[in-house]
C-alpha cells in the first residue's frame, strides 16, 4: 500500500517513520510547507519530498494520505485528499466543528474511501486493558471514573490560539473523552469548567452516562511537571487504574519538533510496541480487508460533540444535556 505524509512536524515524522518501516507499506511521499521539514524527514525515511499538497497528489503513486497538521487545517485537506479518492487517515481531533466533521465523513462516504482518526489512546496497553477488564465484567457495574492528562503548553503559537486549537479540551482532554465513551457507553450530560490565561490553559469536566456513570476529566496546559496520564474506573466489584508514571520501569519522553513547531511529547517505552504503530498498522489493514476499525470517524465526531458541550457548558455555567440542538454548533 502507498502512503504518503501531509505534514512533517512532530507526529508527521512519528507516522512518516512507522511507514517506512511497516511491512506491507511503501511510503511514496512526505510533505510541508516548509520545504527544509521535508527535506529532513526525506533524507531519513527515503521518501520524496515535497512543499504543494496538490503536486504530491499529482506526482506520487499514493493509495492513503495521512494528515498530521494542525487541526485547523484538518478539514479541508481530508477534502482535497477524498476528492483525488485516496484513504484518509488524520491526527485527532477530526475537526474544530461538528459541521465541519460531518463534511469531512460525507466527503470521504461519496467518494468510496475510508476516514480514519487518530485516537490513539485506545492503543495504549494500559487502556486498552482498562477496557478488556470492563468488557469482561471484572468490575462489576461501573460507578465512578476519573481521568486526568497534563503537561507544559504545547510550542507552537497555532495552540494558544483557541480558533484554531480547539483549546486544551478539544485538543488535548479529547483522548480522555473518547476512551470514556468507549468504555463506558454515551455521555447523557457534561458540566465544565475552564481557565485560560498566557501560557496555561486548564479544564475540569464531568460527564454523566446514561448508565449513571459518573466521570471527573482534568486536562491542564502549563502544569509545571512532567507530562503524564492517569485514569481510574471503579465498579461495584472492584477498581482498576493506569498512571503512566508508574506503568514501566524504563519510560522514554521524545519532544516531537525540535525547532519549537510541535513540542508534542511522544510517550515510549522499550517494554512494548509503540501505540502509534499500533495505530497506524490497526488502519492500514482495515483499509486493506474493509473491516471496521477500533475507533470510526463516527465514534471522533461523538468525541467531538463532547467537547464542544464542554465549551458551552463553561460559557453558560450549567450542565449541557447530549442531543440538544444547541450543543452542535
Amino acid at each position: 500500500m502507498n502512503i504518503a505524509v501531509l505534514g512533517c512536524g512532530g507526529l508527521g515524522a512519528v507516522h512518516a517513520d512507522i511507514y517506512a518501516k511497516l511491512e506491507g507499506v511503501r511510503l511514496t511521499g512526505v510533505c510541508d510547507v516548509r520545504q527544509e521539514m521535508a527535506d529532513v524527514l526525506s533524507k531519513r525515511t527515503g521518501a520524496p519530498a515535497y512543499a504543494s499538497f496538490q503536486h504530491m497528489l499529482e506526482e506520487a503513486d499514493i493509495d492513503a494520505v495521512s494528515i498530521a497538521l494542525p487541526t485547523y487545517l484538518h478539514k479541508e485537506y481530508t477534502l482535497l485528499a477524498a476528492k483525488a479518492r485516496k484513504h484518509v487517515i488524520c491526527e485527532k481531533p477530526i475537526a474544530l466543528t461538528l459541521e465541519d466533521a460531518e463534511e469531512m465523513i460525507a466527503c470521504c462516504e461519496e467518494n468510496g474511501v475510508r476516514l480514519f482518526i487518530g485516537h490513539v489512546v485506545r492503543f495504549f496497553p494500559d487502556y486498552a486493558n482498562m477496557k478488556r477488564a470492563l468488557d469482561e465484567g471484572s468490575l462489576g457495574k461501573s460507578a465512578v471514573a476519573h481521568a486526568s492528562r497534563v503537561g507544559g503548553h504545547p510550542g507552537a503559537a497555532w495552540y494558544a490560539n483557541i480558533e484554531q486549537s480547539g483549546g486544551v479540551i478539544t485538543d488535548l482532554m479529547i483522548h480522555d473523552l473518547d476512551f470514556l465513551r468507549w468504555c463506558l457507553g454515551e455521555v447523557r450530560s457534561v458540566y465544565a469548567l475552564n481557565t485560560r490565561r498566557e501560557g496555561m490553559d486548564y479544564a475540569l469536566v464531568t460527564l454523566e452516562f446514561e448508565n449513571d456513570a459518573v466521570a471527573n476529566v482534568e486536562a491542564h496546559w502549563g502544569y509545571p511537571g512532567p507530562f503524564h496520564t492517569k485514569a481510574e474506573i471503579a465498579g461495584s466489584g472492584g477498581i482498576i487504574r493506569a498512571d503512566s508514571l508508574r506503568s514501566s520501569s524504563l519510560t522514554i519522553r521524545r519532544t516531537a519538533g525540535a525547532d519549537k513547531s510541535g513540542g508534542i511529547e511522544i510517550p515510549q517505552s522499550p517494554t512494548f510496541r509503540s501505540p502509534y504503530e499500533l495505530q497506524l498498522e490497526h488502519f492500514v489493514a482495515c483499509i486493506r480487508d474493509s473491516s471496521e476499525p477500533l475507533v470510526t470517524a463516527r465514534d471522533a465526531y461523538k468525541a467531538l460533540e463532547l467537547a464542544k458541550a464542554a465549551y458551552e457548558s463553561v460559557s453558560s455555567g450549567k450542565a449541557v444535556v447530549i442531543g440538544k440542538e444547541r450543543v452542535r454548533a
